[in-house]
């Protein structure tokens, strides 16, 4: 497949590899979901730049002397997926933790990282919690963290025997509880400083 400059000279109705996928030279951002284009949200809102700044700080603290590395999105995630063919699946995750240094290279991550997070927005909920809920629990990662902006809470999902148990929704005034990482201490509130209710 030559490189591919326009997004508008791809056919959604295809199927694709990462092999394709490294040919794309146009700006708009786009996942690969089994093979098939997603492409993403404009520019995020300026809250969720905040909470994803938030985040990242008190995250990337914690691992700081830790032999994990944290990454923010755009970050290429390619997901080992059982039921769909091999390289098909290209993810961006808002950020995500891995502690297994073999699964990185200089594209980015190549397999499921521990603990992925990922902001909700109006134009992209259904994605997250249908779609790429599906994804990461088939891939393995072993933890995977929902941030709600709008009803500032956040919900933890930790797979056990496969599939994704979710812990009560953590909100406001609460501390948020990794399974995975029992020491990681995060207040909801620090989540959503710097955010006014009312801004967007």
């Amino acid at each position: 497949m030559p490189v591919v400059k326009k997004f508008s000279d791809l056919d959604l109705t295809k199927t694709y590899t990462y092999s394709d996928y490294l040919l794309w030279q146009f700006s708009e951002r786009v996942e690969l979901i089994r093979g098939f284009i997603c492409k993403m949200s404009p520019a995020p809102s300026r809250k969720h730049q905040t909470i994803s700044q938030n985040l990242n700080w008190k995250i990337y603290s914690f691992f700081e002397n830790r032999p994990c590395s944290v990454f923010v999105a755009p970050f290429d995630v390619r997901l080992p997926i059982k039921s769909s063919k091999k390289d098909t699946t290209v993810v961006q995750p808002d950020l995500c933790i891995i502690c297994d240094e073999n699964k990185l290279d200089d594209k980015g991550c190549n397999g499921a990282p521990d603990l992925i997070v990922e902001i909700l927005s109006p134009n992209n909920s259904k994605h997250d919690v249908d779609t790429k809920f599906n994804l990461y629990q088939e891939s393995g990662v072993k933890e995977y963290w929902m941030v709600e902006p709008e009803e500032r809470f956040v919900l933890v999902y930790t797979l056990q025997n496969e599939e994704y148990i979710g812990l009560k929704p953590f909100s406001e005034g609460q501390i948020i509880k990794s399974p995975l990482f029992s020491e990681m201490q995060i207040t909801v509130n620090e989540v959503f400083k710097r955010i006014n209710k009312e801004n967007h």
